[in-house]
């Protein structure tokens, strides 16, 4: 299966484990945005409003293109500053693309708590509780 995992750049540093782990069992992974470069939108944002803006928009326009490739994403939702299985807006947004494109959707962990879980419920994500194996 190809597979963009998604997530938030704080949980970059898991990444690799992970992927080779999916490759290892004859995945095809694709990294996210920035993936390589992960201060790159604070370097955009620091342009100023309107260079962000751009910048980000393109992000949005170039992860659909890549989700559109992809028989699925993996979410890693882990924990981020107190919040458990963290899913941020970018990564929300992500995750529609994939719904609204009929991917498939793994979550790492649990649906997050919080005022999207009937959204993300609604996506009909796979819970995989840290088992990739799962990821089938």
């Amino acid at each position: 299966m190809k597979i963009l995992i998604i997530c938030s750049k704080k949980f970059y540093d898991k990444i690799p484990e992970i992927k080779k782990t999916l490759e290892n069992d004859g995945h095809i992974i694709s990294l996210p945005n920035c993936f390589d470069d992960p201060m790159t939108e604070d370097r955009y944002r620091n342009l100023g409003h309107k260079e962000h803006s751009e910048w980000k928009s393109e992000m949005f326009k170039h992860g659909v293109e890549v989700i559109e490739k992809m028989d699925a994403v993996l979410v890693l939702n882990l924990e981020k500053n107190g919040v458990q299985n963290y899913i941020g807006g970018a990564t929300f947004l992500e995750m529609y693309d994939a719904f609204r494109l009929n991917k498939k959707i793994f979550l790492y962990n649990d649906i997050p708590e919080g005022i999207l879980k009937d959204e993300i419920i609604g996506f009909a994500p796979m819970l995989i509780k840290g088992d990739l194996s799962l990821v089938k």
